[in-house]
């Protein structure tokens, strides 16, 4: 979701008022997911690399995370949506730790839809924890294989993104579920993230159905046509 601080400097304002309008398209893209049958929708949020940004921006965000698990989770939840949140949770605070325990638990038997927020997360990390997992459960090396390996990822249980919508015209992956994402659909637009809305994901959902998926296969062997 790039593009928050420019916004902000093309207004004269500071990167905390771009954050905070991030947060709102967030929302504006959750329900519109809902509108259009998306089942799971992932925000990275948050990645390890952002502890690197200025201290006050990073505390102002976490400020920010704060305020929105406790200001959205009713009507997330009456809404049918259930929150998973990836990341290196242990490394977060006490109270956020609180605030994702609760939105999980609260929301875990809603079935209208995924909402997954990647805080402090790394699609790096991802791999380096789910090896240690494995290490740490006696799994023999000559057992590990993907379908192993995948298993011990954060969220096992989501499927792998069909689409990455990247903002603000980055075309990079920015170490975004890596291992997920080894056939997923990337749409570029040059929209920054606060200015983007319902039209702008139709536009990328429609790119991404007019696309032949091949997952690897050559020309005229098993290709996946999206409809």
């Amino acid at each position: 979701m790039d593009g928050n601080g420019r916004w902000a400097r093309q207004r004269g304002r500071p990167h905390s008022f771009g954050h905070r309008a991030g947060v709102k398209a967030i929302k504006r893209v959750m329900y519109g997911c809902e509108d259009l049958g998306i089942e799971v929708l992932s925000v990275y949020t948050f990645s390890t690399e952002n502890w690197a940004r200025p201290r006050t921006e990073v505390r102002y965000l976490m400020r920010l995370f704060h305020e929105a698990f406790r200001r959205e989770l009713d009507e997330i939840h009456e809404r049918g949506i259930r929150v998973l949140v990836s990341g290196r949770l242990s490394e977060l605070s006490r109270p956020m730790q609180r605030h994702i325990d609760e939105a999980q638990v609260r929301t875990a038997g809603n079935r209208h839809g995924v909402l997954n927020v990647c805080l402090n997360y790394g699609g790096r990390a991802e791999l380096v924890d789910a090896v240690r997992s494995l290490i740490a459960s006696g799994v023999p090396a000559e057992d590990v294989d993907e379908q192993t390996l995948a298993a011990h990822l954060y969220h096992p249980e989501l499927p792998d993104p069909d689409l990455i919508i990247r903002t603000a015209g980055e075309s990079r992956i920015s170490n975004f579920l890596l291992w997920q994402s080894a056939y997923t659909e990337i749409h570029v637009t040059n929209t920054l993230w606060p200015d983007f809305d319902i039209p702008d994901l139709r536009r990328a959902v429609q790119d991404y159905r007019s696309r032949t998926r091949r997952f690897g296969a050559r020309p005229g062997e098993e290709i996946a046509l999206v409809r």
